[in-house]
């Protein structure tokens, strides 16, 4: 039988309070009137070419940073092709609207660029519930074990790891480590890892996170709205509880969840993951009726309901004034870049690949 034991329940706690109190610190964006948001994305275009910058944005940030993206030729992409589109881009800034280990990403992927984000106080509670030390010390508890980190963690925890991997490859590579004979450390998205492990039947042995938002989408709920609309696709990202996943018609990455509602005969679909993805999704799927799955219940907090609390930081405002400012810089130490760089490579190394059919 495969081991999959966890962190113990205490670990798992004393984590969850620590996301719990960044939740308390997160700041909702400004109120800005039409006029103020059109002076902003002015001024951001000006700024990204008086500074050879080119924003790469995740599907959940706000619409309009991602519209603004789109207009001045950068991405808007999951965290995988964000991370392959500022490595090859010429340009010699960054500009990364999403969280803060997509920006460390970035900087250890190109060392030589210059990246900003718009705040450096947007995070992911996967990452805050993984602390680097506490990681290693598990890590070191399993030597036996390959260790297996997603894209959501800090440079620190991606430089203890022997792969990093992203919602849209991680199937694949922890299929190929199976096949390989490897026994897998997985961190830090239980839920993920428990999907990866059900696809695969690698033996893992899972770290004890999750996502605030994902966890929040409720089975009953999910239930009644399907019954109000039969006819729907339900569209689940593979960091929802299993009971979420059990009632999918797909599971995937955001950029496989867009592929599904463009491709599912479906007329509606019920989406079970962050809002923001709704700007591309409907631009893939113009025709389709969206709707957010449904969240609440005991234990939530509404704070990130539908919607990622760090994400919704990122706004234009705070983007034109890192732009102007030249702060919200991400730096990472060097050595530590150099190592976390090893199981980045090894993940885009495995992509290409893929691509090319090797």
């Amino acid at each position: 039988m495969h081991e999959q034991s966890r962190l113990s329940i205490a670990d798992g706690a004393r984590f969850r309070e620590i996301v719990i109190a960044h939740l308390d610190r997160a700041a909702a964006p400004p109120h800005e009137t039409p006029e103020q948001r059109a002076a902003d994305v002015a001024r951001i275009k000006r700024l990204l070419v008086e500074q050879d910058a080119v924003i790469v944005a995740h599907y959940y940030t706000d619409a309009a940073i991602q519209q603004l993206a789109e207009e001045t030729g950068g991405i808007v992409s999951d965290s995988l092709e964000m991370a392959r589109f500022g490595k090859r881009h010429p340009a010699s800034t960054l500009v990364v609207a999403g969280v803060r280990f997509m920006g460390e990403t970035a900087k250890i992927l190109t060392p030589e660029k210059t990246v900003l984000m718009p705040t450096l106080e947007a995070t992911c509670s996967l990452d805050i519930g993984c602390p680097a030390e506490d990681f290693a010390a598990f890590c070191d508890q399993h030597p036996d074990r390959t260790v297996v980190v997603y894209a959501n963690t800090s440079a620190a925890v991606k430089a203890r790891s022997d792969w990093v991997v992203t919602s849209s490859i991680a199937l694949d590579v922890v299929d190929y480590l199976d096949r390989e004979g490897h026994k897998i450390l997985w961190a830090p998205d239980q839920h993920l890892g428990r999907y990866v492990q059900q696809q695969t039947g690698a033996d893992m042995l899972l770290w004890d996170g999750s996502c605030v938002v994902h966890e929040e989408f409720k089975l009953r709920g999910l239930q009644d709205l399907k019954s109000l609309y039969p006819d729907a696709a339900v569209l689940v990202h593979p960091e929802s509880p299993q009971v979420v996943i059990e009632m999918a018609d797909a599971v995937g990455s955001t950029s496989q969840l867009i592929a599904a509602a463009r491709d599912l005969p479906h007329p509606r679909c019920i989406v079970a993951t962050d809002e923001g993805i709704f700007y591309k999704m409907q631009q893939a799927a113009p025709d389709k009726e969206l709707i957010i799955a449904p969240t609440a219940g005991h234990g939530a907090t509404c704070r990130s309901c539908g919607h990622c609390p760090w994400m919704a930081m990122n706004h234009l405002r705070n983007l034109a004034d890192s732009l102007e400012r030249g702060d919200n810089e991400i730096l990472v130490d060097s050595e530590l870049g150099r190592r976390a760089m090893v199981p980045l490579q090894r993940m885009l190394d495995f992509r290409e690949a893929q691509l090319s059919g090797d």
